[in-house]
């Protein structure tokens, strides 16, 4: 069974407009049958949809997952049950493992992301690479491209999505033999995964800039 998946998504339990809910809903009605709510250091997001969006109500599956900021830049864990995670790089892979989690740097070369640019080689025990992120630029998903087939990692795509306009952009299609966390999970520690490119249209990318804004005045007004 191949299956859609769109694993870099946030909420409003970081800095995404929409609740865990409206991403779901918005995941059903475009096709995809996987996503993570991977909100910067915590798995609220994941955890809170799981909840709102019971499994029978959408054919949607949900894999907790969250974006941590290491010492060393930007990473994406997926577990089966959130954990608490450290932010030194080796630290968190290691304990990642222990708890049969899977371990993915986000946007490896797009700095301006905070990802973790060459120190990708350094680093044993990814499971995965983000060869495609559709708020990265060309040049800098090229470079993740490039080092996922130097290193011998499934490459995964996805929207890194802050508005539900922007779910979907990019996606990664699974080869699964049942639509459950472990197997989602064991297809792409096999490779069984396919990424598919794309960008942010301009609706989206104007819904984008719309909550980048108001978000900046929100955190201005509340002094953040």
């Amino acid at each position: 069974m191949r299956v859609k998946a769109d694993l870099h998504i946030h909420s409003l339990y970081s800095d995404g407009k929409n609740s865990p809910s409206e991403i779901v809903h918005r995941a059903a009605d475009i096709g995809l049958a996987v996503v993570s709510i991977s909100d910067h250091n915590t798995f609220e997001g994941s955890v809170r949809a799981i909840r709102q969006v019971p499994r029978g109500a959408l054919e949607v599956l949900v894999i907790p997952g969250a974006e941590v900021r290491t010492d060393r830049g930007d990473v994406l864990v997926y577990c089966e049950q959130p954990f608490e995670t450290p932010y030194r790089l080796e630290e968190l892979v290691d304990k990642a493992h222990e708890n049969n989690c899977l371990v993915v740097p986000a946007h490896p070369f797009d700095l301006f992301r905070l990802g973790i640019g060459e120190y990708v080689y350094s680093v044993r025990g990814w499971d995965a690479i983000e060869v495609w992120n559709a708020s990265s630029t060309k040049a800098s998903n090229r470079r993740a491209v490039q080092a996922a087939r130097e290193l011998g990692l499934p490459g995964l795509a996805n929207s890194d999505a802050h508005v539900v306009e922007q779910v979907g952009s990019a996606y990664t299609i699974i080869e699964v033999d049942d639509l459950g966390i472990q197997h989602v999970l064991e297809s792409i520690r096999r490779g069984r995964v396919q990424p598919v490119f794309g960008h942010h249209g301009v609706k989206a990318t104007f819904k984008w800039v719309e909550w980048s804004i108001e978000r900046r005045i929100r955190d201005l007004l509340e002094g953040r």
